[in-house]
């Protein structure tokens, strides 16, 4: 079987020195800024609160979903002071928005540092805007940063200074998951359209390596830009080899012009869904009767477990609704493991929070749960100097030496005629 390679695509250096590079004089800013904060902690000889930044896209093509990561965040917030907060004080906080704009997030990421004074980053939400902050301020800065949704391969070789995590696993992960979807579908010849970005080329990149290696399949894929008010030709290119169905990585904007025309045009039929199209918003533009019983795959969490469970009851208690998004979880994740990471560490320096961050998961330790109660009782654990095993409200959260998750999950859906979306299994890695 042959793999047709990519017409047109973009070498994702060169998108980050456009988007997001900075001089060595800016980068020294922030850095003194980081420096300065951690010297007023030590003469102080008490640490003084932690500050958390959340970095997430609230405009912008993800808002739906980030301003749901930041519900998450805030709930762990409130969780954490309710627990006491760490060094005995209340948690701080700060947000800022990316729009989606790598430029716009290592602005909003200096600006957090330099001016408000945080010590670490729960962000960013695309991978493109997270290797820009990672490379360009937080890794040089020594600010330790998590992700709780960019999953591109580049963040596991990022320039970062290893000061750059993920609460969801790496495409490397998921695109073969999402190959055996597609070979379970019955599609033995697809069309892949991805947006070209760092997300895009990645997910792309290991679904059409699994897909040809491990399944036999033939794939054409084709890389498309955000914000075109078309992408017929682009479509039309996937065609080359008679595809039986469309592989979509594409955000919602994009995503809902390329289906329109997909359909309209009597081009596909069939479709197979990455990560960014578990979205309300793409089926109530497309309706049911056209994608109901459509399948796709997105970050998983652990089913079942106490931890998700009691995660899930106190989001319905603070905001009246169930979750609706992945990396919701992830988020409030993240930010718990900051302020266990902090509080074994004694200190808001970088440096000291980033080495506890990976000796707070995975066994063995004090298990401790997404629960107020049950994080009171791990951060006077770590205060004492023991092992944590934070088993989160999305699943434990134990790092490689990348960054990487060691271990994790990868969900299935499908969208329904009524219009609604299903989650129907769960893939353990």
């Amino acid at each position: 079987m042959r793999l047709i390679l990519p017409l047109c695509l973009l070498a994702v250096t060169a998108l980050l020195v456009a988007c997001g590079s900075e001089s060595d004089s800016q980068q020294a800013q922030v850095q003194a800024a980081a420096q300065t904060t951690e010297q007023t902690t030590q003469q102080s000889g008490e640490p003084g609160p932690l500050k958390i930044a959340f970095l997430g896209d609230l405009t912008g093509g993800l808002a739906e979903i980030g301003v749901e990561m930041r519900d998450g965040f805030l709930l762990a917030i409130k969780h954490i002071n309710a627990a006491g907060g760490v060094f005995g004080q209340p948690v701080e906080f700060v947000i800022g928005d990316t729009n989606t704009d790598p430029t716009i997030a290592v602005e909003e990421a200096r600006r957090m540092i330099e001016i408000e004074g945080a010590h670490v980053i729960v962000g960013a939400h695309s991978s493109t805007t997270s290797l820009a902050v990672a490379e360009s301020i937080t890794g040089p800065a020594g600010i330790p940063q998590i992700s709780p949704a960019s999953s591109s391969p580049q963040l596991a070789v990022a320039a970062d200074n290893d000061f750059l995590f993920r609460a969801t696993l790496n495409d490397k992960v998921q695109g073969p998951a999402l190959a055996q979807l597609v070979d379970e579908q019955g599609y033995a010849n697809v069309g892949v359209i991805y947006r070209d970005d760092a997300w895009g080329q990645g997910i792309a990149d290991s679904f059409a390596e699994a897909f040809v290696e491990t399944w036999g399949g033939q794939v054409v894929m084709v890389a498309v830009a955000p914000q075109q008010t078309t992408y017929l030709s682009e479509i039309q290119q996937s065609l080359e080899n008679q595809p039986e169905a469309l592989v979509m990585l594409a955000y919602v904007p994009e995503g809902t012009i390329i289906l329109r025309e997909s359909i309209e045009n009597g081009l596909y039929e069939r479709f197979v869904f990455g990560p960014t199209s578990r979205n309300p918003g793409l089926i109530n533009a497309i309706g049911g009767a056209h994608l109901g019983g459509m399948h796709g795959t997105a970050p998983g969490t652990a089913p079942g477990t106490e931890s998700a469970l009691l995660w899930e009851s106190a989001f319905i208690d603070e905001y009246d609704r169930p979750y609706g998004f992945p990396y919701t979880k992830q988020a409030y994740d993240a930010t718990i493991a900051f302020a266990l990471a902090a509080e074994a560490a004694r200190s808001t320096d970088g440096a000291a929070i980033r080495d506890q961050l990976r000796r707070i998961g995975g066994a063995p330790g004090k298990v401790v749960l997404a629960d107020i109660g049950s994080i009171r009782l791990g951060l006077e654990a770590a205060r004492d100097g023991e092992d944590i095993d934070y088993e989160g409200a999305a699943q434990t959260l134990e790092w490689d030496e990348n960054g990487d998750l060691a271990s994790g999950f990868v969900g299935i859906w499908r969208f329904t005629s009524a219009g609604g979306i299903e989650d129907t299994g769960v893939i353990p890695y």
